[in-house]
Parts: C-alpha cells; structure tokens; sequence
C-alpha cells in the first residue's frame, strides 16, 4: 500500500495529516463508533476515494491513525538510573496503554493490521524507548539486561494484562516487573 511510500512533505503529507486530524477530532466530537469515510473525508477536505485508495478502508485508517497516536512523542525521561528510569517508563507505559485511549488505540491498531506490520511498529516504538534507557544506564557504567530481555519480562506481560486481565493492575506491577529483571526481587 501506498503508506510506506510517503515522502515527508508535499500533497501525500498534507492528506495524512488533514485525515488524520478529522479522524481525532470527529472521534470526540461524534464517538468512534459514528466515524464514517465521507464524514472523514468532507471534514479533512479529501474526497472518500482518495481514503479509499490510501487506506483502503475506514479500520486501516483507523488503525494508522492509532500507530501514530502510540509513537512517543519525546525520549523517555532520565532520572538518574536504571532501575529509576525503567520502573518510570513502565509505570508511564501502563498508565497510557491502560487508560481507555490507550486500550481503544491499541484495539485500532492490531484490527485494521491484516499482515502485522502496525504491531511491528508499536513494539519498535518500545523497543527503542527501552534502547534509549539502557544505553544511558550503559554509559552510566551500570549492568544492563539486553532490549529483548525488558521487552518480554516487562512490556510483554504488561500488555497481556492490559488487554486481558486489567482488574487490579496498577503502578507497583510495573515496579515489580521491573524490580525482577534487575534481580531486586519484589518492591
């Protein structure tokens, strides 16, 4: 599909980002459910055939414009260490993914992904997050487990929980979590 083509600038960029701007804002206005291609498009300014052509139906838009609400949009915080950073970024981590926004983006994103390419992006969003914080602790001097290693001690049951068992999940998880892979047993 013609997403992975796009240049930065020019007429391609300006439709994205016309789309996607109706999407979130008719999404408040009317409710997700309502959300319809012609509605989009008379609100972005497009015709439906160029959502048609682009996105190829109202979940695929859905789910791009979901990828791009998932990207962080700064680099995770640094407080001094790892043990610091990672249990602030989980507990980040869970609070937006946990929140209804977050559940529905997440929802967004994996439905209108028939071939896994948007869950591939949310999880290289994490991944290089977690990269960040484990190349500063690196630089530190400190001991770090690899990206792979957080990724499924740490983001993997966190969003099992997440989207299937949320009762009850709340920061100490995510500090647990994260206490565990540092071998710091329970916090």
């Amino acid at each position: 599909m013609s997403r992975q083509m796009v240049r930065p600038g020019g007429r391609s960029a300006r439709v994205q980002a016309s789309v996607h701007a109706a999407v979130r804002e008719l999404a408040s206005e009317v409710g997700r459910d309502a959300l319809t291609v012609p509605l989009v498009a008379r609100r972005a300014g497009v015709t439906p055939s160029t959502i048609y052509r682009r996105w190829g139906d109202l979940q695929e838009l859905l789910s791009d414009v979901a990828v791009e609400r998932l990207r962080p949009d700064t680099a995770p915080e640094d407080h001094g260490d790892l043990a610091s950073d990672l249990t602030a970024w989980a507990e980040q981590f869970l609070d937006e993914m946990a929140s209804p926004a977050g559940r529905a983006y997440v929802r967004d994103a994996l439905l209108g992904d028939p071939d896994g390419g948007n869950a591939g992006r949310c999880s290289a969003y994490a991944a290089e997050q977690i990269g960040i914080l484990l190349a500063r602790a690196t630089e530190r001097g400190e001991s770090t487990p690899d990206v792979e290693t957080v990724v499924d001690r740490v983001v993997a049951p966190l969003m099992y929980r997440i989207l299937f068992r949320p009762d009850g999940l709340d920061a100490s998880y995510a500090g647990r979590l994260v206490a565990g892979i540092l071998g710091r047993g329970d916090r």
